[in-house]
């Protein structure tokens, strides 16, 4: 069970154990996004626009750490994150 967990968690990069990162420019956008929408609801042309840029930008951040995540635990995060929002998506 530790190899497995230990292969799962590992980055493949450093070594350490990566579960979670600091947010790259693409999450911090959405973050931004997010909070906008939040403080600011409407149900104007700036709501949809906010919420266009936090689906487009968790699928562009969950597309990246698909291709590029440091270990398999990052590429699944990034598998279910893209599926749920297209899931969302599609409704």
């Amino acid at each position: 069970m530790r190899k497995i967990l230990n292969w799962f968690f590992r980055n493949r990069v450093t070594g350490a154990i990566t579960v979670a990162q600091w947010p790259n420019l693409v999450l911090w956008i959405v973050i931004v996004a997010a909070l906008l929408l939040w403080i600011w609801p409407s149900s104007g042309q700036v709501s949809v626009a906010f919420a266009a840029v936090v689906k487009g930008g968790l699928l562009v951040w969950a597309a990246d750490e698909i291709v590029r995540g440091v270990n398999p635990w990052r590429r699944c995060l990034g598998t279910a994150v893209a599926v749920y929002e297209l899931t969302t998506l599609l409704r």
